[in-house]
């Protein structure tokens, strides 16, 4: 793959490169829908801007976009219409182009940076068209900056409607990294309407989905932003013959904190929690992958275009060991016998072909030694010990004095954190004495410095950290959904249980529940969840936006009459983890299930990256 570059340092070329290089894009073919299409609209999108601006030009890049438009577009088809590219960042812009176009989200840190950009150019006499697109959408706080600076009237502002990026044949996100705690802490549910406006727009490709399923306060909030849009921009049905997608079941990441906070014990999981999967790759220095290269980072693609991966992705890892093993022997076997006995021309050829699979084969071992490191370490058992305890909701003294020590011994905060959020989720808080010598006696703030006072304060704004007020409804919760399972079979599992190694997750058994039976039979259980629940069916095929309230509605609102299998959209509002998804492949995978699932997330995320979205340090 090529890209061309203007006149710059071969570090920041390389820096350039290696951070937004093409993984390989998944194929999408065997999707349950075609979301091929949505691929290649945003890419058509993206082309049609750049074809509007008339010879070359400087594309610079916000680089939190970088990785998720390496999934929309190859740079290769950016160079064919002239595109020199480039990162936003503090340093002025070097290029000999005359037009510069900026394709970012509506952040304001980032507006600051492209009027020091011009103005740094007009302070060298420097002539250059500007455009700024603004990804998915423009706001008027961004405007009111460029207004501030005085370089509004340089510019030629626009939109890039990304609303949706497709991670894989069964998984969407929408691309927006601190949905969660915006809505929690800072107050802002511009998101949700993001996210209404990303089902909108499936619903224009795919026909309008006739139920919905919605689970706490911001999934209530989306489906009421949805009917509104429906009664606005009415999607037509009638022209569209029946529905694609059958149910829409949206979830508020509140509803489930305890999940991200466990750690995941499936291949991927265990991939993002020590290794982060960003957009379908890890990057990682390349002699863990076998190259002779030292102190070079290297991208490895994840994700179903990698037959192998897509095998073993959702098996708990002590199978992929296994697994892998297996593969490994049975090609040396087969080597043995190839080198050993005379081949006809026919067997020589099914070994070749076989032999295809062996660049796969070495990358998951690599891999999963790798990650051997780290999971064979006693630190690691000892916390997968605790964190059971916590979820069994026992031994509240040990599992304290294990975070004490933890604080004592300097672990690294966010872990710290991450134990102390799931503690007092199960909780309903910590209790008085200990939340008193956490936060009155500042042992956190003593052991990890003051300026994490902003970190504390947000957790207890989002209630994940707080004094215990009232009695835990976690144990009625986990023995009426049977979250904890004993004796769990993670080599032939018959519950979702096994992506946790004995804890099946919440919220996945809640979409268990919704496509089984409907969730009358648990409206109790329900109600101890935050936020409110929600069955609706949506009204007419002819583009009316009513719905109507059917809170004893039965799973079977959900069949589509010719015994098809119907497809389920399940949105996660704040996130998903990799083992909740291996869960629900689980489920779609089991015999007697008549449903396809796919995945919508606002991004990927696992214990550290959602308590990172939370740490603030005071300046």
């Amino acid at each position: 793959m090529i890209i061309v570059f203007c006149s710059k340092s071969q570090r920041e070329r390389e820096r350039f490169s290696s951070s937004s290089s093409m993984a390989q894009i998944p194929s999408l073919d065997n999707a349950p829908l075609n979301i091929t299409s949505l691929r290649e609209q945003s890419q058509k999108d993206l082309l049609n801007i750049l074809k509007n601006i008339r010879g070359k030009k400087c594309l610079v890049i916000d680089p939190k976009l970088s990785a998720s438009l390496a999934l929309i577009v190859q740079t290769s088809l950016l160079k064919e219409h002239g595109v020199e590219l480039r990162h936003l960042s503090t340093e002025p812009i070097q290029t000999e182009c005359t037009k510069v176009v900026y394709l970012v989200r509506s952040q304001l840190d980032l507006m600051k940076l492209i009027c020091a950009h011009i103005q740094n150019d007009l302070s060298k006499g420097l002539q250059r068209e500007y455009c700024v697109y603004f990804v998915p959408r423009r706001t008027v706080a961004c405007e009111k900056i460029f207004e501030e600076e005085k370089v509004h009237h340089l510019l030629n502002i626009g939109e890039y409607p990304l609303y949706i990026i497709p991670l894989d044949e069964d998984v969407l996100s929408f691309d927006l990294d601190l949905a969660y705690r915006e809505c929690q802490v800072d107050g802002d549910t511009s998101s949700l309407w993001h996210i209404a406006k990303a089902i909108h727009k499936l619903e224009f490709s795919f026909g309008m989905i006739p139920n919905v399923r919605a689970k706490g306060k911001a999934s209530a909030r989306v489906a009421d932003i949805l009917t509104r849009m429906q009664g606005e921009e009415p999607v037509n049905s009638s022209d569209m013959g029946e529905p694609e997608i059958n149910t829409l079941i949206l979830l508020d990441r509140e509803i489930d904190m305890i999940t991200p906070m466990c750690s995941q014990l499936t291949y991927e999981g265990l991939l993002d929690e020590f290794l982060r999967v960003n957009n379908g790759s890890v990057e990682l220095e390349s002699s863990i992958m076998g190259a002779q290269q030292e102190g070079k980072k290297i991208k490895v693609p994840l994700n179903s275009s990698d037959k192998l991966y897509k095998e073993v992705r959702d098996l708990n890892f002590e199978v992929v060991v296994q697994v892998l093993r297996q593969k490994a022997t049975s090609m040396k076997q087969d080597y043995t016998e190839m080198t050993t006995t005379t081949q006809t021309v026919s067997e020589l050829k099914d070994f070749v072909k076989k032999l295809n699979s062996l660049p796969e084969i070495t990358r998951h071992i690599n891999l999963a030694q790798h990650l051997s490191t780290f999971t064979s370490k006693p630190s690691f058992l000892g916390r997968l010990d605790m964190e059971h305890t916590i979820v069994e909701g026992q031994s509240y003294d040990v599992c304290f004095e294990y975070i004490e020590e933890m604080i004592h011994k300097q672990e690294p905060l966010v872990t710290v954190l991450r134990f102390l959020v799931l503690f007092s989720v199960t909780n309903s808080g910590l209790p008085k004495k200990n939340f008193d010598y956490l936060r009155q006696e500042r042992e956190l703030l003593h052991s990890y410095g003051f300026e994490h006072m902003a970190t504390l304060n947000n957790l207890e704004k989002a209630g994940l950290l707080k004094k215990q007020e009232s009695k835990s409804n976690w144990l009625t919760i986990k023995r009426a959904l049977q979250l904890v399972v004993e004796d769990t079979d993670t080599t032939n599992p018959n519950d979702i249980d096994y992506v946790f190694s004995g804890y099946a997750p919440l919220s996945i058994r809640l979409v268990q529940h919704a496509v089984r039976s409907g969730w009358r039979p648990i409206e109790e259980i329900l109600k101890l969840l935050p936020g409110p629940h929600l069955e609706l069916k949506r009204g007419g095929y002819s583009g009316s936006p009513s719905f109507d309230t059917l809170p004893g509605a039965s799973a079977n609102m959900d069949k589509v009459a010719d015994g098809r299998r119907s497809l389920v959209l399940v949105v996660f509002i704040g996130g998903v983890t990799f083992a909740e998804i291996s869960a629900l492949r689980f489920l779609s995978a089991q015999e007697g299930m008549a449903y396809d699932l796919i995945v919508g997330t606002t991004k990927m995320v696992n214990g550290h990256t959602l308590m990172e979205t939370f740490m603030d340090k005071l300046v």
